[in-house]
């Protein structure tokens, strides 16, 4: 699925939402195909046999914040599964171990694509604790995002992403085309060997390495938004490993990007309507008390700053695209909505941006179910990384601080450029564009623009594997629960059903009649049908629900 990166160096380079150092982006242009066989011939399976029988060494895990019942370890997988002896990468882990009679790991992907799993899980964590009555609960850090080997696009001046930052480049094709050339070769030039294998499907098959590792059986599984992608993928290549697989805010397996990028606005510009609507009821919401006049006065703010960006106390501006992807962190959780009023009342009534800071994570917002349930950071709160700091080993996880500033966004764009097999060509795209910008407008007068220029970054980069159209369809995997939310801002519900209907008789679908990305932490019927499921096998009946909780926050 998508979200959005801000293309600002100022801010990317000084801001941080609320997960931790995240960052990463994109695919390169020049790399070979993201491609990966499913099964490899025999060599290929005898070369994994070092990786399937590694055995994980968890330790305390180090760094600011962690818990200390939490663990971490790492796992060794291959760059390439296609040349399993042509070089390794790490992956991060953590886990909180099973309280009570341990039946193996269900393991747990939070989102993105990009979205780093241990981290959240340290700040996110209580969420899962009644799982561990029977299980370790286990996440990790994907390829290419986090400490596991992270891509990046380079930082500030350096990006050519920064090129991308103003509303020329959707103006003239010619340039726009120049500059998206130009991103990818800085995303080839800042990052390593994990760049052309970085898609979902290679990711699956980490999944597999981990639960061998791990010595479970089978493979029990809770991803959220982008982590349903990854665990529908897993069951198409090893759907005789499939465990109690959940699947909360089901991403679609058909759609291409643009359409995504369509539905993204739409969705984005539905829940910005449901807040101005709630503002508008407090006597302190700084758009007044008329919902239309609020609609018009936010687009009217955007517009304003993107003209004129405002100076912060952190050496960068504001623009308009900023305060975009702030709105975009702060529309994802309804609990948020008084701080974003709050922080939106400081911009317009003071001119003070700090509040707004909080939400951008470098511009970029990622509809994590979880994250944005901890205290907003300040961006002078992050730590930045050191002036002098010895190089990792290729592959070697890298420390923290150490995870370049745009890791999240490089690797949202990098994944889903992976995964999509269309690329438009020059001539489709000058032909196409105002069509496009005039859909994305129509979608979001305010997210449009935002969600058009992200669409565009997968020219001139590899083409995407067809796996994932191709082959995750009509599986014959034991039945696995998916999560639709009917409110869902990020991953509409009927992208719930058109998956469910791809996947065929392994799916049951739970109703969940409520707003907001995913469910399983908003909802507390949902959260009770999801670890009754997981824990003890326990399934809803296809198409029930669960009704709208107001009072859950």
């Amino acid at each position: 699925m998508l979200a959005k990166l801000s293309t600002r160096p100022g801010l990317r380079s000084r801001a941080l939402a609320v997960t931790a150092a995240l960052t990463l982006l994109m695919l390169g242009a020049g790399l070979p195909t993201a491609t990966a066989s499913r099964d490899g011939d025999a060599d290929d399976r005898l070369d994994l046999s070092r990786f399937y029988g590694q055995k994980v060494a968890w330790s305390a895990c180090k760094g600011e914040g962690m818990p200390d019942d939490m663990q971490c370890a790492k796992l060794t997988v291959p760059v390439d599964y296609a040349h399993p002896k042509k070089g390794t990468l790490d992956l991060a882990l953590a886990r909180y171990r099973a309280t009570g009679d341990r039946r193996g790991s269900v393991v747990l992907n939070f989102g993105g694509p990009g979205g780093p799993g241990v981290p959240e899980l340290a700040y996110g964590g209580k969420e899962f604790m009644d799982l561990t009555d029977g299980y370790d609960v286990v996440t990790f850090d994907p390829r290419g995002v986090g400490r596991s080997s992270p891509v990046s696009c380079g930082e500030g001046e350096e990006s050519g992403l920064a090129s991308l930052d103003d509303d020329s480049a959707l103006s003239d094709p010619r340039a726009l085309l120049a500059r998206l050339k130009q991103a990818a070769a800085d995303c080839t030039e800042h990052s390593g060997p994990v760049l052309p294998h970085i898609g979902t499907v290679d990711a699956a098959r980490d999944l597999e390495v981990m639960r061998q590792a791990l010595r479970d059986k089978k493979l029990n599984y809770l991803g959220f938004s982008y982590g349903s992608r990854l665990g529908a993928v897993y069951a198409a290549q090893f759907p005789d490993k499939v465990g109690r697989v959940v699947l909360d805010g089901v991403d679609t397996l058909t759609e291409p990007l643009t359409e995504q990028g369509i539905v993204g606005a739409r969705g984005q510009q539905v829940a910005l309507d449901d807040f101005v609507g709630w503002c508008v009821k407090d006597i302190a919401c700084p758009f007044g008390q008329d919902p239309r006049v609020a609609r018009q006065e936010v687009v009217r703010l955007v517009r304003s700053l993107d003209e004129d960006p405002l100076p912060t106390d952190f050496g960068g501006d504001l623009t308009g695209q900023d305060l975009v992807g702030a709105l975009g962190q702060g529309l994802y959780s309804r609990e948020l909505w008084p701080l974003l009023e709050r922080a939106l009342a400081q911009l317009i009534e003071s001119g003070d941006a700090n509040g707004v800071l909080g939400f951008t994570g470098g511009g970029f917002a990622l509809p994590l179910p979880f994250s944005l349930r901890t205290p907003l950071r300040a961006p002078h709160a992050m730590s930045l990384r050191a002036a002098v700091r010895d190089e990792p080993a290729p592959g070697a996880l890298v420390d923290a601080e150490d995870v370049p500033l745009d890791n999240l966004p490089a690797a949202l764009m990098a994944i889903n450029c992976a995964d999509d097999p269309d690329r438009p060509t020059a001539e489709q795209i000058t032909a196409d564009l105002q069509r496009l910008r005039a859909a994305y407008d129509k979608a979001s007068p305010v997210f449009g623009r935002y969600r058009l220029t992200e669409v565009l970054m997968c020219y001139g980069r590899p083409k995407g594997t067809d796996f994932i159209r191709a082959k995750v369809k009509d599986l014959d995997a034991p039945k696995m629960l998916l999560v639709g939310t009917r409110g869902d801002p990020a991953t509409p519900y009927r992208w719930t059903e058109e998956t469910a209907k791809r996947l065929g008789s392994s799916a049951v679908v739970l109703d969940n009649k409520g707003e907001g990305h995913t469910a399983y932490g908003s909802s507390r019927c949902v959260h009770r049908k999801v670890d009754d499921f997981l824990l003890y096998g326990s399934l809803p009946p296809n198409g029930s629900s669960c009704g709208p909780e107001e009072d859950d926050g």
